[in-house]
Formats: C-alpha cells, sequence, structure tokens
C-alpha cells in the first residue's frame, strides 16, 4: 500500500494565472509531483527488499533516492498550498511580526528572498523556514530538493525554481518568475505553518 500520496490541488489549473500558467501548473502538479510520489514509494520497497535479501549493495543509491523523492513530494504540497487565486500582497499576523523581528522589514526579507531564489545554481529552491534551535526565520537555498537545508528546519514558505516550474511561461527568466509568485502567495497558509512549526508540528 502506498505510503506517499498525491495531494489535491484546492483551486483549478487556470486560477493562478497570468501569474502562472495551467499548462505550468497542470504538468507541474499532475506529472512532476507525480513522479516524485511514486519515487518515494518504489524506494521503499526496493528498501524493503533489500532488507529481506539482506542485499545493502545499492544502498547508497536507495537513500539518496527516498531523500530526492520525499523531500520533493513534501516540498511540492508545500508550494501547492503556498499558493492561491487572488494571493499576494504584504503579510499579516504572526508571519508580519516574525519577518520584521528576524528580518528587519518585509521590503529587506523580500529582496534577500528574490535574490536567494534567483542565486540557486541549477535546479532548487528559495524557502523561508522556522530555524527551531535559534527560535528564529532564515532564508535557505536548497540545491535540487534534499540537499543544504537546515537540518530540523521547518519550510513555511518556498519558491520552486527548478526550470519545470517557470520555464515554459518564463523561459530562461527566473526573476521574473520570482517576481509573479509573490502575487499568488498565500500568507494564510505560511501564517499555519509557522504556528504550527513553533509548537513541533508540521503537517502538508
Amino acid at each position: 500500500m502506498p505510503i506517499y500520496k498525491l495531494p489535491d490541488l484546492k483551486y483549478d489549473y487556470g486560477q493562478l494565472e497570468p501569474h502562472l500558467s495551467a499548462r505550468i501548473l497542470q504538468l507541474h502538479h499532475d506529472k512532476h509531483h507525480l513522479a516524485y510520489v511514486n519515487g518515494a514509494n518504489e524506494t521503499l520497497e526496493k528498501l524493503a527488499d533489500a532488507r529481506k535479501g539482506d542485499n545493502f549493495a545499492a544502498i547508497n543509491q536507495l537513500e539518496k533516492s527516498l531523500a530526492f523523492h520525499i523531500s520533493g513530494h513534501k516540498l511540492h504540497s508545500i508550494l501547492w498550498t503556498n499558493m492561491k487565486p487572488g494571493g499576494g500582497g504584504e503579510p499579516t499576523g504572526e508571519i508580519k511580526s516574525a519577518i520584521e523581528a528576524d528580518f528587519g522589514t518585509f521590503a529587506a526579507f523580500q529582496k534577500q528572498f528574490n535574490a536567494a531564489s534567483a542565486g540557486v545554481q541549477g535546479s532548487g529552491w528559495g524557502v523561508l523556514s522556522w530555524e527551531p534551535l535559534a527560535g528564529k526565520l532564515i532564508i535557505n537555498q536548497v540545491y535540487d530538493h534534499q540537499s543544504e537545508h537546515a537540518q530540523g528546519g521547518v519550510p513555511i514558505l518556498v519558491c520552486d525554481v527548478w526550470e519545470h516550474a517557470y520555464y515554459l511561461q518564463y523561459e530562461n527568466r527566473r526573476a521574473e518568475w520570482i517576481g509573479a509568485f509573490w502575487n499568488v502567495i498565500n500568507w494564510n497558509d505560511a501564517n499555519r505553518r509557522l504556528a504550527d512549526a513553533k509548537v513541533g508540528k508540521f503537517e502538508l
């Protein structure tokens, strides 16, 4: 029985236009995200077979595959709820206060987030995370899916800068996609995630 499942979108494919095209959203969710879900479940099955056969010759490859696919599934699941039709604007509530406390101003945070997201070399993500050891928000560059992410950090807001997330619409203009992302952000979702993270709760 599969452990990981593709979540349904809470809005129609075309409802994030003109900022994100329906075609990109459909391919991204139905094809790319599904591949990570299937990859995670298949890798778990292969690890089970390895334990049964006492054969761990491929353990390094399997562990890398598991991290890649599970992280891809989690980050994409967060992305879908981080966005909503009619979103954007400046944050309110607890996330606003936390951003101002940890970055000075929303404008300063936005500039750092934009720079970090645009500056990812190759494929990856810009991620605003709650770092529980320091008790503050930090910005991460996440390469591919699983690497360079602070251990124990909880993603609050994520921007996908893999080419499949924007290329059909924005081509090589990654910065334009990042700029458009601010118009669909669901700050209510970010507030929920921050409140959960502060009490050690994590839900997709």
